[in-house]
Protein backbone atom coordinates (compact mmCIF):
# COMPACT_ATOMS: atom_id res chain seq x y z
CA UNK A 1 0.00 0.00 0.00
CA UNK A 2 1.76 3.25 -1.01
CA UNK A 3 1.94 5.80 1.84
CA UNK A 4 -0.15 8.48 0.84
CA UNK A 5 -3.14 5.81 1.06
CA UNK A 6 -2.81 5.31 4.82
CA UNK A 7 -5.67 6.05 6.21
CA UNK A 8 -4.40 8.91 8.51
CA UNK A 9 -2.60 10.88 5.66
CA UNK A 10 -5.88 9.61 3.44
CA UNK A 11 -7.79 11.39 6.80
CA UNK A 12 -5.67 14.81 6.80
CA UNK A 13 -6.51 15.22 2.96
CA UNK A 14 -10.51 14.98 4.04
CA UNK A 15 -11.15 11.72 2.58
CA UNK A 16 -12.96 8.93 5.21
CA UNK A 17 -11.02 5.68 4.61
CA UNK A 18 -12.69 2.80 5.76
CA UNK A 19 -11.48 2.31 9.20
CA UNK A 20 -10.94 5.35 11.69
CA UNK A 21 -7.50 5.92 11.71
CA UNK A 22 -5.96 6.69 16.05
CA UNK A 23 -3.11 6.89 17.51
CA UNK A 24 -2.38 8.39 20.87
CA UNK A 25 -0.78 11.55 22.20
CA UNK A 26 2.24 10.36 24.23
CA UNK A 27 1.74 6.35 23.08
CA UNK A 28 5.76 6.47 23.24
CA UNK A 29 6.31 6.82 26.90
CA UNK A 30 5.64 6.22 30.27
CA UNK A 31 2.88 3.85 30.12
CA UNK A 32 4.89 1.52 28.35
CA UNK A 33 7.13 -0.92 30.91
CA UNK A 34 9.84 -1.22 27.57
CA UNK A 35 9.82 2.48 27.68
CA UNK A 36 10.81 2.05 31.23
CA UNK A 37 13.54 -0.52 30.88
CA UNK A 38 14.50 1.23 28.15
CA UNK A 39 15.44 4.54 29.96
CA UNK A 40 17.00 3.15 32.89
CA UNK A 41 19.91 5.13 33.68
CA UNK A 42 18.96 7.58 30.70
CA UNK A 43 18.10 11.64 31.29
CA UNK A 44 14.97 12.32 29.41
CA UNK A 45 16.62 15.19 26.77
CA UNK A 46 19.91 12.81 26.26
CA UNK A 47 17.14 9.95 25.49
CA UNK A 48 15.47 12.40 22.89
CA UNK A 49 18.76 13.38 21.16
CA UNK A 50 20.33 9.55 21.27
CA UNK A 51 19.04 8.65 16.96
CA UNK A 52 18.66 4.83 18.06
CA UNK A 53 17.19 5.84 21.18
CA UNK A 54 14.07 7.69 20.28
CA UNK A 55 13.69 5.68 17.18
CA UNK A 56 13.21 2.46 19.59
CA UNK A 57 11.20 4.16 21.98
CA UNK A 58 9.22 6.14 18.58
CA UNK A 59 8.41 2.68 17.37
CA UNK A 60 7.85 0.71 20.65
CA UNK A 61 3.87 1.79 20.68
CA UNK A 62 2.99 1.42 16.97
CA UNK A 63 4.53 -2.31 17.63
CA UNK A 64 2.42 -3.34 20.70
CA UNK A 65 -0.80 -1.38 19.61
CA UNK A 66 -1.01 -1.31 16.02
CA UNK A 67 -2.16 2.03 15.68
CA UNK A 68 -2.04 3.95 12.72
CA UNK A 69 0.71 6.71 13.43
CA UNK A 70 3.81 6.54 14.91
CA UNK A 71 4.65 10.20 16.88
CA UNK A 72 8.14 11.03 17.19
CA UNK A 73 9.48 10.73 20.45
CA UNK A 74 10.78 14.35 21.66
CA UNK A 75 10.30 16.95 24.02
CA UNK A 76 9.34 20.38 23.19
CA UNK A 77 12.36 21.98 24.86
CA UNK A 78 14.29 19.67 22.64
CA UNK A 79 15.12 22.48 20.14
CA UNK A 80 15.53 24.99 22.79
CA UNK A 81 18.55 22.50 24.09
CA UNK A 82 19.74 22.76 20.51
CA UNK A 83 19.65 26.04 20.44
CA UNK A 84 22.20 26.29 23.51
CA UNK A 85 19.43 27.31 25.74
CA UNK A 86 20.21 25.94 28.85
CA UNK A 87 17.14 23.67 29.94
CA UNK A 88 16.47 20.39 32.35
CA UNK A 89 13.70 18.19 32.66
CA UNK A 90 13.25 17.71 36.82
CA UNK A 91 11.03 14.15 37.27
CA UNK A 92 8.02 14.98 38.39
CA UNK A 93 8.44 18.79 37.66
CA UNK A 94 8.89 19.45 34.51
CA UNK A 95 11.42 21.65 31.81
CA UNK A 96 12.77 24.35 34.03
CA UNK A 97 15.45 27.14 32.88
CA UNK A 98 18.57 28.17 34.27
CA UNK A 99 18.24 32.03 32.84
CA UNK A 100 14.16 32.86 32.45
CA UNK A 101 13.62 35.27 29.78
CA UNK A 102 11.11 38.46 31.33
CA UNK A 103 12.96 41.33 30.67
CA UNK A 104 13.47 43.16 27.25
CA UNK A 105 17.24 42.55 27.82
CA UNK A 106 17.23 38.91 28.15
CA UNK A 107 15.01 39.14 24.84
CA UNK A 108 17.57 40.43 23.22
CA UNK A 109 19.71 37.91 24.29
CA UNK A 110 18.18 34.89 23.21
CA UNK A 111 16.80 35.69 19.93
CA UNK A 112 20.28 36.77 19.12
CA UNK A 113 20.63 32.74 18.40
CA UNK A 114 19.72 31.66 14.47
CA UNK A 115 17.07 29.56 14.55
CA UNK A 116 19.13 27.88 10.87
CA UNK A 117 21.86 27.51 13.85
CA UNK A 118 20.26 24.69 15.05
CA UNK A 119 22.15 21.31 14.76
CA UNK A 120 19.23 18.89 14.10
CA UNK A 121 21.51 16.23 12.90
CA UNK A 122 20.46 13.54 15.77
CA UNK A 123 16.55 14.65 14.88
CA UNK A 124 17.30 13.61 11.06
CA UNK A 125 18.91 10.72 11.70
CA UNK A 126 16.06 9.27 14.52
CA UNK A 127 13.67 10.08 11.89
CA UNK A 128 15.22 8.20 9.33
CA UNK A 129 15.87 5.20 11.35
CA UNK A 130 11.94 5.31 11.99
CA UNK A 131 10.93 5.51 8.69
CA UNK A 132 13.09 2.62 7.23
CA UNK A 133 11.15 0.83 9.80
CA UNK A 134 7.60 2.15 9.68
CA UNK A 135 7.64 1.77 5.15
CA UNK A 136 4.89 2.38 3.46
CA UNK A 137 2.84 1.00 5.96
CA UNK A 138 2.62 3.22 8.52
CA UNK A 139 3.30 7.14 8.86
CA UNK A 140 5.10 9.27 11.10
CA UNK A 141 4.17 12.27 12.71
CA UNK A 142 6.57 14.74 13.43
CA UNK A 143 6.25 16.99 16.74
CA UNK A 144 6.64 20.39 17.92
CA UNK A 145 5.86 22.76 20.43
CA UNK A 146 3.60 26.18 19.85
CA UNK A 147 5.04 29.53 20.44
CA UNK A 148 3.00 30.07 23.44
CA UNK A 149 4.02 27.04 25.19
CA UNK A 150 7.44 27.27 24.81
CA UNK A 151 7.36 31.52 25.85
CA UNK A 152 5.68 30.10 28.60
CA UNK A 153 7.83 28.02 30.04
CA UNK A 154 11.00 30.41 29.13
CA UNK A 155 9.49 33.41 30.91
CA UNK A 156 8.53 31.38 33.74
CA UNK A 157 11.51 29.30 34.08
CA UNK A 158 9.17 26.01 34.46
CA UNK A 159 6.37 24.74 34.58
CA UNK A 160 3.12 27.05 35.89
CA UNK A 161 -0.64 27.09 36.34
CA UNK A 162 -1.43 30.22 35.40
CA UNK A 163 1.52 31.81 33.04
CA UNK A 164 1.08 35.59 34.78
CA UNK A 165 4.08 36.41 33.60
CA UNK A 166 4.13 35.28 29.85
CA UNK A 167 0.46 36.80 29.89
CA UNK A 168 1.46 40.45 31.30
CA UNK A 169 4.23 40.25 28.67
CA UNK A 170 1.84 40.17 25.98
CA UNK A 171 0.51 43.43 27.77
CA UNK A 172 3.36 45.68 29.64
CA UNK A 173 5.69 44.89 26.82
CA UNK A 174 4.02 43.79 23.74
CA UNK A 175 7.12 44.68 21.45
CA UNK A 176 9.21 42.25 23.54
CA UNK A 177 6.71 39.32 23.13
CA UNK A 178 6.04 39.59 19.65
CA UNK A 179 10.12 39.11 18.89
CA UNK A 180 10.11 36.15 21.70
CA UNK A 181 7.12 34.63 19.88
CA UNK A 182 8.75 35.15 16.41
CA UNK A 183 11.84 33.47 17.54
CA UNK A 184 10.10 30.67 18.96
CA UNK A 185 7.92 29.97 15.98
CA UNK A 186 11.47 29.89 13.62
CA UNK A 187 12.91 27.67 16.34
CA UNK A 188 9.79 25.47 15.90
CA UNK A 189 9.68 25.31 12.12
CA UNK A 190 13.49 24.26 11.96
CA UNK A 191 12.62 21.43 14.58
CA UNK A 192 8.98 20.34 12.26
CA UNK A 193 11.51 21.07 9.09
CA UNK A 194 14.26 18.60 10.21
CA UNK A 195 11.39 16.20 10.52
CA UNK A 196 9.99 16.43 7.59
CA UNK A 197 13.00 16.18 4.89
CA UNK A 198 14.25 13.07 7.29
CA UNK A 199 10.56 11.99 6.81
CA UNK A 200 8.01 12.63 8.51
CA UNK A 201 4.72 12.63 6.86
CA UNK A 202 2.66 14.61 8.47
CA UNK A 203 3.62 17.00 11.51
CA UNK A 204 1.47 18.27 14.65
CA UNK A 205 1.88 21.55 16.52
CA UNK A 206 1.59 21.06 19.98
CA UNK A 207 0.10 24.05 22.78
CA UNK A 208 0.03 22.48 26.34
CA UNK A 209 -0.70 25.59 27.53
CA UNK A 210 -3.10 28.29 25.25
CA UNK A 211 -5.93 27.37 27.06
CA UNK A 212 -4.94 29.95 29.92
CA UNK A 213 -5.19 32.47 27.20
CA UNK A 214 -8.49 34.76 26.65
CA UNK A 215 -9.98 34.53 23.08
CA UNK A 216 -8.85 37.72 22.16
CA UNK A 217 -5.21 37.88 23.44
CA UNK A 218 -4.55 34.42 21.48
CA UNK A 219 -6.17 35.91 18.56
CA UNK A 220 -3.97 39.23 18.72
CA UNK A 221 -0.25 37.98 20.60
CA UNK A 222 -0.37 34.03 19.43
CA UNK A 223 -2.37 32.52 16.26
CA UNK A 224 0.33 34.64 14.27
CA UNK A 225 3.10 33.10 15.67
CA UNK A 226 1.26 29.28 15.46
CA UNK A 227 0.36 30.46 12.07
CA UNK A 228 3.99 31.40 11.52
CA UNK A 229 5.50 27.73 12.55
CA UNK A 230 3.41 26.30 9.76
CA UNK A 231 3.15 28.36 7.09
CA UNK A 232 3.83 26.77 3.80
CA UNK A 233 5.17 23.89 5.49
CA UNK A 234 5.89 20.60 3.00
CA UNK A 235 3.31 18.15 5.26
CA UNK A 236 -0.29 18.17 7.07
CA UNK A 237 -0.22 19.89 9.83
CA UNK A 238 -2.63 18.75 12.67
CA UNK A 239 -3.28 21.53 15.55
CA UNK A 240 -3.47 20.56 19.04
CA UNK A 241 -4.08 22.97 22.15
CA UNK A 242 -5.62 21.88 25.71
CA UNK A 243 -8.58 24.17 26.57
CA UNK A 244 -8.77 25.98 23.31
CA UNK A 245 -12.56 25.46 23.25
CA UNK A 246 -13.29 29.48 24.10
CA UNK A 247 -11.69 29.83 20.31
CA UNK A 248 -11.59 26.59 18.72
CA UNK A 249 -12.44 28.03 15.57
CA UNK A 250 -9.12 29.90 15.63
CA UNK A 251 -7.03 27.06 15.78
CA UNK A 252 -7.47 26.46 11.85
CA UNK A 253 -4.90 29.31 11.63
CA UNK A 254 -6.38 30.71 8.78
CA UNK A 255 -6.46 27.67 7.20
CA UNK A 256 -3.32 26.30 7.56
CA UNK A 257 -4.51 23.41 9.69
CA UNK A 258 -5.44 20.42 8.33
CA UNK A 259 -6.76 19.31 11.14
CA UNK A 260 -7.74 20.89 14.31
CA UNK A 261 -7.36 18.51 17.66
CA UNK A 262 -10.16 18.76 20.50
CA UNK A 263 -9.54 18.23 23.84
CA UNK A 264 -12.00 16.49 26.06
CA UNK A 265 -13.94 19.42 27.15
CA UNK A 266 -15.88 19.47 24.00
CA UNK A 267 -18.38 17.03 22.15
CA UNK A 268 -16.75 16.43 18.67
CA UNK A 269 -20.06 17.16 17.02
CA UNK A 270 -20.15 20.12 18.67
CA UNK A 271 -16.98 21.27 17.62
CA UNK A 272 -17.47 20.04 14.31
CA UNK A 273 -20.16 22.81 14.48
CA UNK A 274 -17.62 25.58 15.64
CA UNK A 275 -14.97 24.25 12.89
CA UNK A 276 -17.13 24.02 9.59
CA UNK A 277 -16.88 21.48 7.87
CA UNK A 278 -13.86 21.19 5.14
CA UNK A 279 -11.50 20.74 8.25
CA UNK A 280 -10.62 17.02 9.82
CA UNK A 281 -10.94 16.72 13.69
CA UNK A 282 -9.07 14.69 16.18
CA UNK A 283 -9.98 13.34 19.08
CA UNK A 284 -11.17 13.30 21.61
CA UNK A 285 -11.55 10.11 24.46
CA UNK A 286 -11.37 11.50 28.03
CA UNK A 287 -7.72 9.95 29.47
CA UNK A 288 -9.84 9.67 32.97
CA UNK A 289 -11.96 6.94 31.43
CA UNK A 290 -8.91 4.85 30.56
CA UNK A 291 -9.24 3.67 34.12
CA UNK A 292 -13.03 2.91 33.37
CA UNK A 293 -14.57 -0.41 33.43
CA UNK A 294 -14.42 -1.64 29.29
CA UNK A 295 -18.20 -1.50 29.12
CA UNK A 296 -17.97 1.83 30.16
CA UNK A 297 -15.27 3.02 28.01
CA UNK A 298 -16.47 1.37 25.09
CA UNK A 299 -19.32 3.24 24.67
CA UNK A 300 -17.46 6.27 26.04
CA UNK A 301 -15.25 5.54 22.24
CA UNK A 302 -18.19 4.44 20.80
CA UNK A 303 -19.53 7.87 21.40
CA UNK A 304 -16.50 9.56 20.06
CA UNK A 305 -16.73 7.41 17.23
CA UNK A 306 -20.25 8.48 16.38
CA UNK A 307 -19.94 12.34 17.38
CA UNK A 308 -16.88 12.09 14.51
CA UNK A 309 -19.39 11.61 11.52
CA UNK A 310 -20.20 15.13 11.30
CA UNK A 311 -16.43 15.67 10.06
CA UNK A 312 -15.18 15.42 6.71
CA UNK A 313 -12.69 13.10 8.59
CA UNK A 314 -11.81 12.06 11.89
CA UNK A 315 -8.48 10.57 13.56
CA UNK A 316 -8.76 9.19 16.82
CA UNK A 317 -7.42 10.18 19.63
CA UNK A 318 -7.38 11.12 23.35
CA UNK A 319 -8.52 14.87 25.06
CA UNK A 320 -5.06 15.06 25.63
CA UNK A 321 -2.00 12.70 26.56
CA UNK A 322 -1.81 9.11 27.76
CA UNK A 323 -1.71 9.13 31.77
CA UNK A 324 1.67 7.11 33.09
CA UNK A 325 -0.46 4.73 35.22
CA UNK A 326 -2.29 3.30 31.91
CA UNK A 327 -2.69 -0.33 31.39
CA UNK A 328 -1.05 -0.61 27.65
CA UNK A 329 -3.25 -3.13 27.35
CA UNK A 330 -6.11 -1.05 27.62
CA UNK A 331 -4.29 1.55 24.63
CA UNK A 332 -4.50 -1.96 22.86
CA UNK A 333 -7.96 -3.06 22.84
CA UNK A 334 -9.21 0.96 22.10
CA UNK A 335 -7.74 -0.03 18.72
CA UNK A 336 -8.77 -3.00 17.99
CA UNK A 337 -12.58 -1.51 18.78
CA UNK A 338 -11.52 1.34 16.30
CA UNK A 339 -10.33 -0.96 13.52
CA UNK A 340 -13.18 -3.26 13.97
CA UNK A 341 -15.82 -0.39 13.14
CA UNK A 342 -16.49 0.69 9.77
CA UNK A 343 -16.43 4.43 9.11
CA UNK A 344 -18.55 4.25 6.03
CA UNK A 345 -21.35 2.77 8.20
CA UNK A 346 -21.40 6.16 9.65
CA UNK A 347 -23.18 7.00 12.87
CA UNK A 348 -25.41 3.56 13.27
CA UNK A 349 -22.29 1.72 13.28
CA UNK A 350 -20.49 3.64 15.57
CA UNK A 351 -23.19 3.65 18.05
CA UNK A 352 -24.28 -0.62 17.88
CA UNK A 353 -23.77 -2.31 20.78
CA UNK A 354 -24.43 0.69 23.39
Amino acid sequence: MPLNDAPLLRALAGDRPETTPVWFMRQAGRSLPEYRDLRVGTRMLDACLTPDLAAEITLQPVRRHKVDAGIFFSDIVVPLRLAGVEVEIEPGRGPVFAAPVRTAADVDRITAIDPDSLDTTQIAEAVRLVVAELGDATPLIGFAGAPFTLAAYLVEGGPSKEHLRARAMMHTDPDSWNRLAGWLARISRTFLDAQRAAGASAVQLFDSWAGSLSPADYRAFVAPHSAAAVDGIDAPVIHFGVGTGPFLADMRLDGRADAVGVDWRLPLDEAVAVLGDDVTVQGNIDPALLTAPWPVLEAHVRDVLRRGTTARAHILNLGHGVPPETDPAVLTRIVELVHEVRAESGIAAAGAGE
